[in-house]
């Protein structure tokens, strides 16, 4: 767990390991089996995958790019500090592009198994069941990580999350817990799935509300409260920039008074928060056929 922490070399070093990401999926398979989800060893081996899912489609070989996407895509990043969590997950840019999907093989081998929908089901049902903090913050991660390049891999795994494994309503569930950090990795998430047109209606129709729920009344005073209440605004913006519909959705959950709050910063520093906020709004204002009832 340390040394998938260790930067682009380690992860490069541990997934060309044969037989290492193989034994890490079969034991977690092995922990849901046994109804044991919470020991650890399971936190441990989903740290490690979460760390060396870290991107993952930039540090791929080429070999494996060449097989996987059909146009290969400049993608650039900054890697930061390593650690277990924060900044081994990525946000990505909101516009995600619709592009032809890879084939996904039956039986994957190695790293692999890193993208395919063997292991993000695994995820979703440790987001489910385990009752372990770290364990459901890296889980969180590691589907944040896989979701979060510009290319068919990422859409392809943001897909499965939402329409063929019904995640929604377990990483919904996430947004209610105690636990700041992973209700923060919650949402950047549902931010990384939410930059997906075709996805959006879904995502609007399961989480829009709860989004709206757990938005504070006015900026909050913590650093990670503040950055998941923008991560929340910039959610909500990509769900409602072109949907009118959804627009009206935050509105009948009676989101407009807290994004209005939350926007006007009294510091004397513009936080994340509210600028997160006001482009939210600004966009909303775009809604021409809304105004009468934003009056109100």
């Amino acid at each position: 767990r340390n040394m998938s922490s260790a930067g682009p070399e380690g992860r490069k070093k541990m997934r060309e390991c044969e037989g290492l990401i193989d034994s890490l999926v079969y034991y977690i398979q092995g922990a849901i089996a046994d109804h044991e989800p919470n020991d650890k060893a399971t936190e441990n081996c989903v740290c490690i995958l979460h760390n060396l899912s870290y991107q993952l489609e930039i540090e791929l070989p080429e070999s494996y790019a060449q097989s996987i996407y059909m146009q290969r895509r400049n993608i650039s990043s900054n890697d930061k500090t390593p650690g277990c969590f924060g900044t081994r997950s990525r946000k990505v840019k909101e516009k995600q592009q619709d592009t032809p999907l890879p084939e996904e093989k039956s039986n994957p081998k190695g790293v692999e198994s890193l993208w395919h929908s063997t292991l993000i089901r695994i995820y979703l049902s440790l987001i489910a069941k385990s009752t372990r903090n770290y364990t459901q913050e890296a889980s969180l991660g590691a589907l944040q990580n896989l979701t979060a390049g510009t290319g068919p891999m990422p859409f392809a795994v943001a897909r499965t999350v939402v329409q063929k494994a019904n995640g929604l309503p377990s990483i919904r569930a996430m947004l209610h817990v105690s636990h700041p950090a992973v209700k923060k990795t919650a949402v950047s998430l549902l931010r990384n799935l939410s930059r997906n047109t075709s996805l959006q209606s879904d995502i609007a129709r399961e989480v829009l509300p709860d989004l709206v729920s757990v938005l504070p009344e006015c900026v909050p005073g913590s650093d990670i409260a503040c950055e998941t209440t923008a991560s929340i605004c910039y959610t909500l913006f990509n769900l409602t920039q072109s949907s009118s519909h959804n627009a009206r959705l935050l509105l009948s959950a009676h989101g407009l008074p807290k994004v209005i709050a939350i926007s006007m910063n009294d510091s004397n520093t513009f936080s994340k928060a509210s600028r997160a906020a006001s482009v939210l709004l600004y966009s909303l204002w775009s809604h021409t056929d809304l105004h009468s009832a934003y009056k109100k």
